[in-house]
């Protein structure tokens, strides 16, 4: 009979144990990491040194991994894209460093993971949400398709299931996430990676096209190629903070 009860009184108190960590492990997956120093992602895409070959190949990868349909004839479902500095920097086309001189120079678009984001402030579910470590999030089940997340994006990142994905699927990652129709869905910047230390899918596929790594770290390629590089964002004006950089 004492057996049984301190059998009884042990399993409860792992049990509450069990409850009192499971907050943390909550705020560790939503805050970008559990142990170390919060970071803060960005990238650096070389335009320079950005070919078709290779926008292809980070744009393959990045659907193969996220399930990512092509829809033909239909509402386009976009994640990373490729897009003419024309319509990636309007406004800026005239400045000191005279991106009029190739307006239809090509790069590749994604979501800017803003400092500032417009989206988290305008979603009433809060489907969108911002990280500790900068990655703007989205909760598929909490979307209700109500799109104002796309109103409020300046950069044209997301993208409405006007049908269901799963259906022009050719072959499905079952370690990620489908999506359904009604949703709004985006570049996640390959968060489920970020968490087991490697680097995003697009990152890898560009073989040092892109570069990777932590704001808050000097030592990050990303921090050295910044302080040796002329890099611009995407409407910096609108005061959103991107974190996604285009050296020029």
């Amino acid at each position: 009979m004492k057996s049984n009860r301190r059998q009884f009184l042990r399993t409860i108190g792992l049990a509450t144990l069990g409850w009192s960590l499971c907050p943390s492990l909550l705020r560790a997956t939503e805050h970008g990491g559990a142990h170390g120093k919060v970071k803060r992602w960005a990238m650096a895409i070389d335009t320079k040194k950005l070919t078709e070959e290779v926008m292809e190949k980070c744009i393959n990868a990045c659907n193969k991994a996220h399930n990512i349909p092509h829809i033909p004839n239909k509402k386009e479902i976009k994640w990373i894209w490729i897009e003419t500095f024309h319509h990636l920097f309007p406004g800026q086309m005239g400045d000191k460093v005279h991106l009029s001189e190739y307006p239809e120079k090509k790069s590749l678009a994604l979501c800017n993971h803003c400092d500032n984001p417009p989206c988290v402030r305008v979603c009433p579910t809060k489907a969108t949400f911002k990280r500790e470590d900068g990655i703007v999030m989205m909760d598929f089940h909490r979307c209700i398709g109500c799109r104002y997340c796309m109103a409020a994006c300046p950069y044209g990142s997301r993208s409405f299931n006007f049908y269901d994905p799963r259906k022009f699927l050719k072959e499905e990652n079952i370690n990620f996430p489908t999506r359904t129709k009604g949703v709004v869905e985006k570049c996640l910047l390959c968060y489920e990676r970020l968490d087991e230390g490697k680097k995003p899918y697009c990152v890898e596929a560009a073989e040092g096209v892109i570069y990777f790594g932590d704001l808050n770290d000097p030592h990050s390629e990303v921090r050295k190629v910044l302080a040796e590089r002329y890099a611009i964002t995407r409407k910096p004006e609108l005061g959103t903070l991107p974190c996604v950089y285009y050296l020029i």
